[in-house]
């Protein structure tokens, strides 16, 4: 990554002498600002612009085909969708006023009047219908590459009907218990057709109905979203905006945010600490859904052996690696995290997930591999400072049981790229350390990226009795036998190894004392509409 041209400099001259940002260069930045010798007022700023400090650069805007998290961030400010989560992970009605569910596969939605797309044209019931068409590929576009289009999301949708103007009747093939949890995903974001037929498709446009608008993106500095006047809930916001300013190394951001030239960023818990000293900045934590891993490319014909697969498993020092990349805030984890309750197993109920270097060597040996036949894999990380310490540490966890790992940290397009080949040769990689969202039912846990032919199931894994219980458990809503069948699901790709599950984070957003009214939480980190800043 070219630092230089993506991090912020004006007003660090200070900060380079102390050496924190050495190497870094010019580039288009916010006004500086004082750290405040007084306590903040609370008087809300109008208009006031959040200068948000991101640490990748975002891929592009389109809610139904891009995943990765800088992009989101963006897009989640830009889109809504029918129904959202509240941070007790109960659902509320976003552009769906109200909605009833006269049987277990029709859904009905009465949409809220007067909702307008950042074109100024009203949404309607036409507009639901064109967007899940889209997801489908059932638009004169065809197969888009949505990211929902699959059974784990919307494939299971038989008829999208506009009944009225605001009234949508969705009608499904089978009873899906993890539907509306789905619509709450920016997969299934409402957009606007009319600007997908000026642009061809939503990855520099903006056709949302969210509270803030699409303005300049110039690569590699920065994004400006400004607030929409006529955002159906406008007197609720108090931003006048929100610019991204790209800063990709943490200790630039967190420098930063000292001398006020941003005033949010996310920084790892590494970084949290020196923060908590400051007196002008706050630290906002919450346990997360998501998890990181590594990837095994099933073309490579030594991951196919799965005695490696689950040397490798058991090699990995789980609590060591949150110590270093962590500082000690995460928790071991597999693909259903700690935080999803009831519904994940824990790690301690796996042996693969307890450090055992004896029987990883054993594994090894019984695949043939010894201190004078090693293996070499090649392993892609990238996007995020969590994602290339964990591969550090990975490298010299496996170094210890014959497989020497050679690390490319990739910029974000590139990486997006290569994950989509991650069960190909054209990869290019044997080996990819992920970050990956559980969601808030076991179904997205578990087929949204292990069912065979799934969108996220980027590695290649396959296994009809997981896609067998996936489809028993999407078809009931009672939680003891859903709990059975996906304990089971779980057990099954415990075993196999092909995407070997390492810990769940805390993630943590460090602000300005200016910057009030923000509550991340795992159900959404990125909610600005009650947020303000004060002078």
């Amino acid at each position: 990554m070219k630092n230089a041209k993506k991090w912020l400099s004006l007003s660090l001259a200070g900060v380079l002498l102390t050496g924190l940002l050495a190497g870094c260069g010019g580039g288009n930045t916010p006004p500086a600002s004082s750290a405040p010798s007084a306590p903040v007022s609370t008087t809300p700023v109008e208009g006031g612009i959040l200068k948000y400090g991101t640490d990748s650069e975002p891929t592009g805007f389109d809610p139904h085909t891009v995943s990765e998290e800088a992009s989101l961030r963006i897009i989640n400010q830009l889109y809504e969708t029918l129904v959202a989560t509240n941070a007790d992970m109960t659902y509320y009605g976003q552009l769906a006023e109200s909605w009833e569910i006269p049987d277990d596969v029709t859904y009905i939605f009465y949409l809220r009047k007067g909702v307008k797309f950042h074109s100024g044209r009203e949404m309607t019931a036409d507009d639901v219908v064109y967007s899940f068409d889209r997801v489908l590929g059932k638009t004169e576009a065809g197969d888009i590459g949505a990211l929902g289009s699959k059974d784990s999301y919307y494939g299971g949708i038989e008829s999208v009907e506009a009944v009225d103007d605001y009234t949508v009747k969705f009608t499904l093939k089978e009873p899906n218990a993890a539907f509306l949890g789905n619509l709450t995903s920016n997969y299934g974001a409402i957009v606007d057709k009319d600007v997908i037929a000026e642009n061809g498709d939503l990855m520099r446009a903006d056709g949302g109905t969210g509270p803030f608008m699409l303005g300049e993106w110039l690569p590699d500095n920065y994004v400006e979203l400004p607030k929409f006047e006529e955002y159906w809930e406008a007197d609720r916001v108090k931003l006048g905006g929100i610019t991204y300013y790209l800063i990709g190394d943490e200790a630039a951001r967190l420098a930063a945010l000292r001398t006020g030239e941003i005033n949010i960023a996310n920084l790892s818990s590494t970084n949290v600490t020196a923060a908590e000293k400051e007196s002008n900045l706050s630290v906002l934590g919450y346990q997360t859904n998501d998890y990181i891993a590594i990837g095994c490319n099933l073309s490579t014909p030594a991951l196919q052996d799965q005695n490696v697969r689950q040397a490798m498993s058991y090699a990995l020092d789980r609590q060591t690696l949150i110590n270093v990349v962590f500082n000690g805030q995460a928790q071991v984890s597999t693909m259903m995290p700690p935080a999803m309750g009831h519904w994940s197993l824990g790690a301690d109920s796996f042996d693969l997930y307890q450090f055992n270097l004896d029987k990883a060597k054993e594994l090894m040996e019984a695949a043939g591999y010894s201190d004078s036949n090693r293996l070499s894999l090649k392993l892609a990380a990238g996007l995020m400072d969590s994602l290339r310490q964990a591969a550090v540490v990975i490298q010299q966890q496996l170094s210890e049981i014959y497989i020497d790992v050679e690390i490319t940290n990739l910029e974000s397009g590139e990486y997006v790229d290569i994950w989509g080949k991650m069960s190909t040769p054209e990869a290019g990689f044997d080996l990819m350390v992920v970050s990956d969202g559980a969601g808030t039912d076991p179904n997205r846990a578990i087929s949204f990226f292990f069912g065979t032919g799934s969108s996220a199931n980027v590695f290649g894994f396959s296994n009809e009795r997981v896609d067998e219980l996936c489809a028993l458990g999407i078809a009931t809503t009672d939680e003891a036998k859903r709990e059975e069948y996906y304990n089971e699901a779980q057990e099954i790709c415990v075993e196999d190894s092909t995407k070997i599950c390492i810990a769940s984070p805390m993630k943590y957003f460090v602000s300005s004392t200016s910057v009030q009214g923000f509550a991340p939480s795992a159900a959404d980190a990125s909610d600005f509409r009650d947020t303000y800043l004060t002078q």
